[in-house]
């Protein structure tokens, strides 16, 4: 099995490998410390499993299994993460995770978790296993975070706008006008019911969504 890891922080990436590698089964064949990166190199080495952080700079985990869904539709993803909330669950599942586990879950569990999402079985954590369930016996419930509702491009700007850049930044940096950053930035700011930048960042921080 052939496993990508994606996470910031290089003392998890580096636990990560030595639990992987020390199954005969699994071959860690690259990291990435943020998600630009670990789209870039997903695409690189095509590997059977990308386990994903959801709090990463750059770009959101969330965001990362939405690209990989589209750019490599046969690799799985499994997040690891320290958020349980039910809406970081639901996000994930329906952004294309096969797997989702806590980060305080037990080697085993994780080696367990790796072959079953290699199989094809997808495989949840207690916490997120009790999330879908609820969510299947009560789908009126509706746990829905607006920066779902963003497009990719939105999300791209409203990473940058929390990096601090300034609206030419975000232009130069994404190859745009500024009159189209600009424009972007206004419906971030709309769609997540936000009046300023501060707002924004709070929000982003208080999500995991940057450090």
């Amino acid at each position: 099995m052939r496993v990508l890891i994606a996470d910031d922080h290089t003392m998890v990436r580096e636990s990560l490998v030595s639990v992987l590698q020390a199954d005969g089964d699994v071959q860690v064949v690259a990291q990435a410390a943020d998600g630009i990166e670990a789209v870039d190199k997903a695409v690189k080495f095509r590997p059977d499993i990308v386990i994903v952080d959801l709090s990463m700079p750059h770009l959101s985990g969330i965001e990362v299994i939405r690209r990989l869904r589209d750019a490599l539709p046969d690799t799985r993803v499994l997040v690891l993460t320290m958020h349980q909330e039910d809406e970081y669950v639901l996000q994930a599942v329906r952004a294309g995770a096969s797997g989702y586990l806590v980060k305080d879950s037990a080697a085993a569990e994780l080696l367990a978790a790796v072959r079953s999402v290699h199989a094809g079985r997808g495989y949840f954590g207690p916490q997120a296993a009790k999330t879908l369930a609820d969510q299947l016996q009560h789908p009126e419930r509706v746990l829905e975070d607006p920066y779902g509702r963003l497009t990719a491009r939105e999300r791209e700007v409203f990473h940058l706008i929390a990096e601090g850049l300034t609206t030419k930044e975000i232009a130069r940096r994404l190859a745009i006008s500024a009159k189209t950053a600009e424009n972007h930035r206004g419906r971030v700011l709309d769609k997540l019911d936000m009046r300023n930048t501060a707002e924004l960042v709070r929000y982003a921080l208080r999500k995991g969504l940057i450090d």
